[in-house]
């Protein structure tokens, strides 16, 4: 059992360890006492993070009680607002806050229901930040995952986090986070391990070197990592794709069964959120919280609602946002092409002889009807792609085996038809794709693209060659994707489509890129050459051009073959009823899956062979889209929660600037305004602070960073220094390298301008995706670090004294309530004024909605003219301790009973849910999921008990004196020698 707490200590207590003083940032209760994590304050060990614990340490906490007053002599007392400003910045907001402030001030315009997917993350009923973002393609869940990501990361709970992705979109993610929510990731594919490897020894865990890191699912998987992870705790791990994880027998399942009790906060986001197996969404659902499902497998429905989150394109909520930024697609076309004498010939041969074949059975020399329909399959995607198949399993034949030597002679007939196909020059269903893209515009000098979609690699190859010299494009015109490039390229060749200045205009390319891939920046056109034998599939590939920030209709297009032969005409017309029903899902449940019931590509396909078979029929095979939406499947569940609104957390915004950026704003700005100047602010003086001169050039010793502003831009610009390079060094590396930002940091500083660089990016003459200037949101690094420069400002225990519009002298204050796990419960801004002096024990306490309105009631709303270091230190000093005792007293009896007894109530009632769920499963503990199930509830009550209230901090922030109060002398704290390295 965890020793008793014994320290008072909370995130933004200060700590002196081993000499050094240290920024509590985040406090847990382990067997060894309480576990510290800190950042350096002082000069050796400033920017290192490290982590202590009470039994293993000598921690001496700061006693708030003896903090003694200083004066501030910088002018309009710019040293403590800095100081103030950073205190608040690092002051993690209480985890019971459900409102949106951070992340509605990073680079994005999220949309109501993306801020629900906020809201529900956050919501404190939940045991821990745990949802499934079930979205349907295209409505922006990379941005809800930024958004939560951001949210977590302000209340102290986004420290360490892993992002596990497909491959493919490892960049796609990473420019993401990076560019809208300046939220780094380190990304660990094939370069970015080796590069790692080379910094770190072979032995070290390279989790606990990179905080925040993004990491394809393919990679992590392996047991080498998977080793590495069981030894690792994370604060939020993000796992995009999360469908590909339900299959239990998978090595993707084991990784997440690895990941799931290793993390507080866990998003799982999927636009296929289920395989219709009941089983498989449960340990879906069990992942983010055990006791969802019952002890007997079962899911309980009212827990879907909550940790379940199920929008689509047409959901009320979500169709009356979108607008113009989500324009709608048009009516799929379905183009009947009429076989030419050489495809007609190969598809009476393929239906006379291989899938309806006259003789009974067809040449196959084992009689497996299947690779009947892989040669069908085939030639419904290209002349190449047959030729492919014929040769490959004629190399693999005996000429001397009697059957198979009949085999042998059937596939050369049917090779030296499909030559003839091969070989043609016009007709046939590849100019009937000729003729569309000239029809579209698709051309030399235009700008008009397109994605094709085709499955065999044969076929793209063949595609690529043939346009290119058919449109006479350019050979880097047309490119193409499959699974058989590396990570890297098949990233290279997304990024150079989502920009307008690339020659790029037709990209052909395979399922790859099918998920999770955005290729609407540019293009609205997509081309289906062959059609996949799964709405699956069909939904994937459609979702790349169909999704929000799509502004002009998409059109989505497929090439269907009428052969003369009857039979297999009849065969190709399933496939043209596939694309309407995958459109028909589309607009009524989100989610074409449902509709076959399978959720699996390889089921879908084994179906529609069945039908084109004869063995099946369509209908049977595919639902109707109504019928699905009124049953009572896993289906049905999510479509009713996709179709009527969700209930929510009342919104609201909180204005979360700090004192310089808010309550201390510049001369003329409102209280509490959330402006763009703020981060700015917060810079720019924060840089005259530490360098005095920061506009001069950068120096070894003294010197300042070359700080540039170009109001007119809205663009500022300065050299970092070597301990923000070091910071610097986390970002993504093609990022450093092609914006030089180790040599010149430029930075957008309003929204719009950060917006409008973002966008041109993908659209001007550049030749990188990354925007030329950095939009400087609210979480940006080197706000990070210059406020942990200010914080440097105040020596051990000290507080700043500044002039306001107080009738006496006065105290602000906060004080924080916190739980067992070091989460902050409650947060409280407090003044204690002095009318008779501190000795007298009369001290009024006042309790303020915000540190805004608290700096606010003392007259701090400007920045006002400093007459002069406040004088009598001594005598202001005497005020500290009576005021923090009076703070304590009055929030122990007036605030934290109420906040204390509503979080110790959730920890009883997660407690009592934990011991229902193992008295229901005593009578199955002999089977073994049970019995590991009931040590994942287990480890949740433990965790429910961690949310308990804890202790209790109040922290005087400042003290205020009358403007008239006495003028100390003239050698009172400062920082007047500025330095590089500080």
């Amino acid at each position: 059992m965890p020793p008793a707490v014994t320290l008072t200590v909370a995130p933004g207590s200060v700590v002196v360890i081993r000499d050094e003083e240290w920024l509590v940032t985040s406090v847990e209760q382990t067997a060894d006492g309480q576990l510290l994590s800190v950042r350096g304050l002082t000069e050796l060990v400033r920017d290192t993070e490290a982590t202590f614990y009470e039994r293993h340490d000598d921690i001496q906490v700061l006693d708030p009680a003896a903090a003694t007053v200083v004066g501030d002599s910088s002018p309009s007392h710019r040293t403590a607002r800095l100081w103030l400003e950073a205190t608040l910045r690092k002051s993690p907001l209480p985890v019971d806050d459900c409102s949106v402030t951070v992340s509605a001030r990073a680079l994005a315009d999220p949309l109501e229901y993306q801020r629900e997917a906020v809201r529900r993350a956050l919501d404190p009923d939940n045991l821990r930040p745990r949802l499934l973002l079930a979205d349907a393609v295209g409505l922006g869940k990379t941005l809800e995952i930024g958004m939560i990501l951001s949210e977590l990361i302000r209340r102290g709970r986004g420290e360490r986090i892993l992002i596990v992705t497909p491959r493919h979109v490892l960049e796609q993610m990473q420019h993401e986070m990076w560019t809208r929510f300046a939220l780094p990731f380190v990304r660990l594919d094939s370069v970015g391990i080796q590069r790692v490897r080379q910094q770190l020894p072979a032995t070290r865990n390279p989790f606990s070197f990179f905080k925040r890191a993004i990491i394809s699912m393919d990679t992590l998987k392996s047991d080498r990592y998977l080793a590495y992870l069981r030894h690792h705790r994370w604060d939020a791990v993000v796992i995009d794709e999360s469908h590909n994880i339900t299959n239990s027998a998978t090595q993707n399942n084991r990784l997440a069964q690895v990941l799931a009790p290793q993390t507080d906060a866990l998003i799982l986001a999927s636009a296929t959120p289920h395989n219709g197996n009941a089983a498989s969404f449960a340990e879906l659902v069990s992942l983010l919280e055990p006791t969802a499902v019952r002890p007997d497998g079962t899911v309980i429905e009212e827990e879907v609602k909550r940790l379940v989150l199920r929008r689509h394109r047409h959901s009320p909520e979500v169709a009356s946002v979108v607008g113009a930024a989500w324009a709608e697609r048009k009516q799929p076309q379905n183009i009947l092409v009429e076989a030419s004498p050489a495809e007609d010939a190969v598809a009476s041969e393929l239906a006379d002889v291989w899938l309806h074949p006259r003789a009974g059975k067809s040449p196959h020399s084992k009689g497996l009807a299947l690779f009947s329909w892989t040669l069908a399959k085939a030639f419904l995607s290209s002349p190449a792609a047959l030729e492919e198949t014929l040769n490959e399993r004629i190399k693999r034949l005996h000429p001397e085996n009697h059957s198979e030597s009949q085999e042998i002679e059937a596939l050369e007939r049917l090779r030296s038809l499909n030559s003839a196909a091969l070989a043609q020059e016009d007709g046939g269903k590849y100019a009937a794709l000729l003729t569309h893209l000239k029809r579209i515009g698709v051309a030399k000098g235009s700008p008009v693209r397109v994605v094709i979609f085709a499955e065999r690699i044969a076929t793209l190859h063949w595609l690529r060659e043939r346009l290119r010299n058919d449109l006479k494009l350019a050979e880097d015109a047309v490119d193409i994707m499959h699974g058989g490039l590396t990570d890297q390229e098949q990233m290279d060749v997304v990024e150079g489509f989502k920009q307008a200045h690339t020659p790029v205009r037709v990209l052909v390319t395979g399922d790859v890129a099918s998920e999770g891939v955005n290729l609407h920046l540019q293009c609205h056109q997509l081309v289906h050459y062959d059609i996949p034998w799964s709405l699956i599939r069909l939904e994937q590939r459609n979702g790349r051009v169909d999704r929000y920030g799509q502004r002009t209709s998409p059109q989505i297009t497929a090439l269907i073959l009428e052969p003369s032969h009857e039979m297999f005409s009849g065969d190709l017309r399933v496939l043209s009823r596939l694309v309407e029903k995958e459109h028909e899902a589309h607009t009524t449940l989100g989610d074409a899956a449902s509709l076959m019931g399978t959720y699996d590509v390889d089921a879908e396909e084994k179906s529609i062979r069945a039908v084109l078979a004869g063995q099946r029929s369509f209908e049977d095979v595919v639902a109707d889209a109504e019928d699905v939406a009124s049953g009572d499947s896993l289906a049905g569940l999510l479509a009713r929660l996709a179709g009527s609104a969700l209930p929510s957390v009342e919104p609201h915004e909180q204005d979360d600037g700090g004192a310089l950026g808010s309550a201390m704003p510049a001369p003329g700005a409102p209280v509490g305004s959330d402006t763009a100047t703020e981060p700015l602010e917060l810079l720019r003086e924060g840089l005259v602070e530490v360098f005095g001169r920061p506009e001069q050039p950068l120096a070894d010793v003294g010197g300042g960073v070359a700080w540039r502003e170009h109001p007119e831009q809205q663009l500022v610009e300065l050299a970092p220094t070597r301990d923000l390079v070091r910071r610097l060094e986390v970002l993504p590396q093609p990022y450093l390298t092609d914006r030089r930002v180790k040599e010149r940091f430029v930075l957008a500083t309003t929204k719009q301008k950060g917006a409008d660089l973002l966008k041109n990016a993908l659209s001007d003459a550049s030749d990188s995706t990354w925007p030329d200037a950095h939009f400087l949101g609210p979480l940006h690094p080197v706000l990070d670090w210059i406020s942990d420069r200010a914080l440097a400002s105040l020596g051990r225990n000290q507080v700043f004294a500044v002039r306001g519009d107080v009738e006496d002298p006065t105290v602000l204050l906060n004080g924080t309530l916190s739980n067992r796990a070091g989460h902050t419960v409650t947060s409280a801004w407090i003044s204690v004024t002095f009318p008779v002096g501190p000795e007298s024990g009369f001290a009024p306490v006042a309790l303020h909605a915000s540190a805004a309105e608290m700096l606010a009631s003392a007259g701090l709303t400007g920045a006002t003219p400093n007459l002069g270091p406040a004088g009598d230190l001594a005598r202001l000093t005497a005020h500290i301790a009576p005021a923090v005792a009076k703070a304590e007293e009055y929030l122990s009896a007036a605030v934290f009973p109420a906040a204390e007894s509503a979080a110790q109530e959730r920890v009883d009632r997660w407690v009592r849910r934990t011991e229902r769920w193992a008295e229901e499963s005593d009578a199955l503990v002999q089977l073994s999921q049970i019995r590991q199930r009931r040590v994942s509830v287990e480890e949740e009550r433990r965790l429910a008990k961690d949310r308990s209230p804890a202790r209790q901090l109040v922290r005087p922030l400042l003290m205020v004196v009358q403007r008239d109060h006495a003028v100390g002398p003239a050698s009172a704290r400062h920082l007047s020698t500025p330095t590089q390295e500080g």
